[in-house]
């Protein structure tokens, strides 16, 4: 009942041959496209993993879209603030000021980013309350000129709670002696750790109250954070609040500001892609060999079945059908064993570490000292498609030669 076609190129599959080489070349052709495809599936499923994990960590510090104005200055703020919360899908919005300045601790001095918040407003657009060492966001008061600081940052300082820093800041003040810098004395209340160099090296926070004073700003702020139900509506939220906003003022969103860390991560992935798909190239070469060989065993076959009345095209079916199976198995082995590697890593990484001794992403190097996995579907649809199509195409020319086989040349010797 079905295609005789189709029967044969199993048969050729299954049956034991004469030449066991050749038995062999498509062991190793199965094997290394399920290496290949299992390979594939989770170095992306990692790289995703390690995207996942720098947005969550960029993301739990700045916020997912930033309303500004001309020269960093917005002074109905207020208003704006409410306009930006009652966008449905903006879940807080907080202002805040930005400014820059050196920190000063004994003899050590480090420049550093100085952002003025709200601290029982900062909760809804940043994560930054969870991410404390030491001490406290909410220990930021307006006029007690307290200071959280990054890590990194307290560490190069050798600060500790309680210790009182110096912030001297580039606006300056006319003395009978000439323009000074202006220079205020804080307390660290609170140390962060976000695991990203950028903000545990350079960013203190200060109640948005002392920023305003620090920096001469009035009532004004440099602008409003909020975060959003989904990060990735972010871009068209940013040009539907523009329409209801004033024109000197601005709306950006987290993909502009930090493209370049995500579009280095999707290069890198793509790259990875590229390189091992060679493996899964390999493995076709191996297909392509095991097949040439199978027609060159089967020259004999081959002119029964076109003695008997079998066309170029069946022959060429019979041989498709023998070399798709081996492609079809492997990429099936690679995407089973693929998926079970991707969802266990976690497990799979630190056993091989304890087994040889060692550790892949060590504390004093990375950030991040875990490898990460985020298993998309689609990336397995494409890695399993991808090796799929290679696989019958990898069929096409030692079928095609078999099927060009004359009868009685193949049985002159035979």
């Amino acid at each position: 009942m079905r295609p005789y076609e189709l029967f044969i190129g199993l048969r050729y599959t299954r049956a034991k041959r004469r030449n066991h080489f050749i038995s062999f070349i498509s062991l190793i052709s199965m094997l290394g496209m399920a290496l290949g495809v299992a390979a594939l599936i989770v170095v992306l499923s990692v790289m995703n993993g390690f995207q996942k994990e720098i947005r969550t960590r960029i993301l739990g510090v700045a916020p997912h879209l930033q309303i500004s104005g001309d020269m960093n200055r917005v002074s109905d703020w207020q208003g704006i603030l409410d306009t930006a919360a009652k966008h449905p899908q903006v879940a807080g919005a907080a202002p805040f000021v930005n400014g820059q300045g050196m920190l000063s601790f004994g003899p050590s001095v480090q420049g550093v980013m100085v952002r003025g918040i709200f601290p029982e407003q900062e909760n809804k657009v940043t994560d930054i309350s969870g991410k404390m060492k030491a001490g406290s966001l909410q220990a930021l008061q307006d006029g007690s000129f307290g200071i959280v600081l990054g890590s990194d940052l307290a560490r190069s300082l050798g600060a500790r709670l309680d210790d009182k820093v110096l912030l001297i800041t580039p606006q300056g003040q006319i003395t009978p002696a000439g323009m000074m810098p202006r220079l205020k004395q804080f307390r660290v209340v609170g140390i962060f750790e976000i695991g990203m160099a950028p903000y545990d090296n350079t960013l203190a926070l200060i109640h948005l109250g002392d920023a305003q004073k620090l920096y001469q700003m009035g009532s004004t702020v440099s602008g409003i954070s909020a975060r959003l139900h989904d990060m990735d509506m972010a871009p068209r939220v940013a040009v539907e609040l523009e329409r209801d906003l004033p024109r000197h003022i601005y709306a950006n969103d987290w993909t502009h500001e930090h493209a370049n860390y995500f579009r280095a991560v999707q290069i890198e992935k793509k790259m990875m892609f590229i390189i091992l798909s060679l493996i899964v190239a390999v493995a076709a070469f191996n297909i392509v060999s095991t097949l040439v060989m199978a027609v060159t065993d089967k020259q004999a076959d081959i002119a029964i079945l076109r003695t008997l009345g079998a066309s170029p095209s069946s022959i060429m079916k019979i041989f498709i059908v023998q070399g798709a199976l081996i492609g079809i198995i492997g990429s099936l082995l690679g995407v089973g064993g693929g998926i079970l590697l991707a969802l266990n890593i976690d497990t799979v990484v630190p056993f091989i570490e304890r087994l040889i001794g060692t550790h892949f992403l060590a504390k004093d190097v990375y950030y991040i000292t875990e490898l990460p996995s985020d298993l998309h579907r689609s990336d397995v649809l494409i890695v399993a498609s991808f090796s799929l199509l290679i696989s019958l195409l990898a069929t096409l020319y030692p079928s095609w030669r078999a099927s060009r086989t004359q009868p009685a040349e193949a049985l002159r010797y035979e």
